[in-house]
């Protein structure tokens, strides 16, 4: 199935945020988050800052038209940190979910591919 990236440039962009832990698959989840920033399907945006409730990225991820949280194992980092802010409509990719193994999955092309290719769905 072939799907449209959307639009990161308008009032209301999708924004993706990543993992990006310490253990392969936070690798695979950040590199998956840019590439799919850098192909057009939204725009990374900091993780960071939504724990430090860093009052301009609050608001701009307030005014997303969809927020993706990319996370790496069932930990899920991103999710919580996104729900414990306040952003209660993220969709979740979990790359645990699609067969990646904590510790057992170097980061890759094919990892990072695999990874992509579960987002764009989520993102449809």
């Amino acid at each position: 199935m072939s799907q449209s990236p959307s639009c990161a440039c308008g009032a209301a962009p999708t924004l993706i945020f990543a993992c990006s832990g310490a253990a392969d698959v936070g690798a695979i989840a950040d590199h998956a988050a840019r590439r799919l920033t850098a192909s057009g399907w939204g725009k990374m945006f900091c993780l960071a800052g939504i724990g430090g409730k860093v009052p301009g990225i609050l608001k701009t991820t307030e005014s997303a038209a969809r927020i993706l949280a990319i996370d790496g194992c069932p930990l899920d980092c991103a999710r919580l940190s996104l729900e414990q802010a306040g952003f209660k409509s993220v969709q979740h990719l979990r790359l645990t979910d699609i067969g990646l193994e904590k510790g057992k999955s170097p980061l890759s092309e094919d990892y990072v591919v695999k990874a992509v290719t579960a987002a764009q769905a989520k993102l449809g």
